[in-house]
């Protein structure tokens, strides 16, 4: 399989590991995917829009609200997508994807996007342990159409040894590849 010309969403949220999105963006630029991203206010504290603008060489969605281009670009990103990878995918955007909350870019963009989701869980582990979390991811799964990579285990951001670390990069390139066949 390759991506040359395969129109692929990045969905960015506000965890420590968006850092590590960069580099998928890069390596999904240079497998020949045409990437676009979009990010929730929290992750552009973290990692700056103009970032990804660079890596994908598209413009960086981060609202609903100041897009010249579309009045509506979390349905007009939609529609030209074949694979939408949220990464990290903190237990905030999975909760709202699984209760249908669309209230940013990228849950909004989620709940408009009939095609496959790839999480790449990322946070504490006392976030992932919880009950609510395993709830929410499993009836993502139940739902269909989405899938999971990650997280591994190590040590965290927080300090912490355990599970909650985003899976590398090169995991969420393969994860892509299996889900396009």
């Amino acid at each position: 399989m390759t991506l040359q010309d395969v129109p692929i969403l990045v969905g960015v949220t506000g965890g420590i590991a968006a850092y590590k999105a960069a580099a998928l963006v890069s390596r999904l630029v240079a497998e020949g995917a045409r990437v676009s991203v979009v990010m929730t206010k929290a992750a552009t504290k973290l990692v700056a829009p103009q970032t990804f603008y660079a890596l994908s060489g598209n413009p960086v969605y981060t609202s609903l609200w100041n897009n010249p281009e579309s009045p509506y670009p979390h349905v007009s990103l939609s529609r030209e997508t074949r694979l939408f990878c949220v990464a990290p995918a903190s237990a905030d955007i999975i909760a709202k994807a699984a209760h249908g909350i669309a209230d940013d870019a990228v849950s909004s963009s989620i709940l408009a996007f009939d095609g496959p989701v790839l999480m790449a869980p990322a946070m504490n582990s006392v976030m992932w342990a919880k009950p609510a979390t395993q709830r929410n991811i499993a009836q993502l799964k139940a739902d269909g159409g989405f899938h999971f990579v990650g997280p591994d285990e190590g040590r965290l951001a927080c300090g912490q040894e355990g599970p909650g670390r985003m899976a590398e990069p090169d995991e969420i390139l393969r994860a892509i590849l299996d889900i396009l066949g």
